[in-house]
């Protein structure tokens, strides 16, 4: 029975690659690795030359058989991503689940993580927390989970890129609302680290003057229970569209529309958002 280890490697700075990570890189057979290139800047810095194997989101499939093959010959492999912790929004989680059907272990090597990282200096609570990921760009899939995002009773950790970060915190207050605390945590580890703490409105008029660069990891407050229809109040769908259109036609954003709807029709603000994003597209 052969080995896979999961080894966490750092997320920017060198320096936290642990001692039993770099233990395990140089005892094992090979490292498969998400990107070699990256990955061999981390064993050239510990001065290991292990052999290093590509497995990445579009050759995971055809490179697992092969990996299988390498454990029932007796070989301990290691799993890295190109930062942090594997099959944390990386590939790995189809291998891993090969790797036990075979029979052989799965062994992490705990280490940097962004989303954890990210949470714990956030100073919102972390007892409980969901970590989503990225969210789609759009469609329904977006919505829904922009709106799970809303009412949920626990902390929310998501990645974004630099370039959709400011749709991303728009979308956030027109659902969360404005207030809503949050902490947009860029560059974690590295030389130009940067955390912004305080609410989606201040977060989103920051980041519109200040493009963001680098790895971002968002970490938002938890939310409040759902919002139902006011109690016997029809919402006319109808004159939200049309003062919905008004507004945008007028210039206002997305998420200024969804609010200014919900306040003048009085209805929920997630109805109002996804309203507008019906419009917008």
């Amino acid at each position: 029975m052969a080995t896979l280890y999961l080894v966490s490697t750092p997320i920017g700075n060198l320096s936290d690659i642990t001692m039993r990570a770099t233990e395990t890189l140089a005892a094992v057979s090979r490292v498969l690795a998400e990107d070699t290139r990256r990955t061999r800047i981390l064993l050239d810095h510990l001065a290991l030359a292990t052999p290093l194997t590509s497995l990445h989101a579009h050759n995971e499939t055809a490179r697992t058989e092969r990996v299988v093959q390498w454990l029932n010959e007796g070989a301990d492999l290691a799993l890295v991503t190109d930062a942090g912790t594997p099959l944390i929004s990386d590939p790995g989680a189809r291998l891993v689940r090969s790797v036990l059907d075979a029979g052989h272990d799965v062994v992490p090597i705990p280490g940097p993580s962004a989303p954890i990282a990210a949470l714990v200096a956030s100073g919102l609570p972390a007892e409980r927390f969901t970590f989503l990921g990225f969210l789609p760009r759009k469609g329904r899939e977006r919505t829904a989970l922009l709106e799970r995002i809303s009412t949920a009773e626990e902390t929310i950790v998501l990645f974004e890129s630099p370039e959709r970060l400011g749709a991303l915190l728009e979308a956030l207050e027109a659902t969360c609302g404005p207030a809503r605390e949050v902490a947009v945590a860029r560059e974690i580890t590295k030389l130009h680290e940067h955390f912004l703490r305080g609410t989606l409105e201040e977060a989103r008029a920051y980041y519109q003057d200040v493009p963001p660069r680098g790895e971002v990891t968002v970490v938002i407050a938890p939310g409040k229970p759902a919002e139902g229809d006011p109690a016997g109040v029809a919402v006319d769908e109808g004159a939200a569209r049309a003062l919905g259109q008004a507004l945008l036609d007028e210039g206002a954003r997305p998420s200024q529309a969804a609010r200014e709807v919900a306040r003048r029709l009085d209805i929920p603000r997630n109805l109002a958002y996804r309203i507008i994003q019906s419009i917008s597209g």
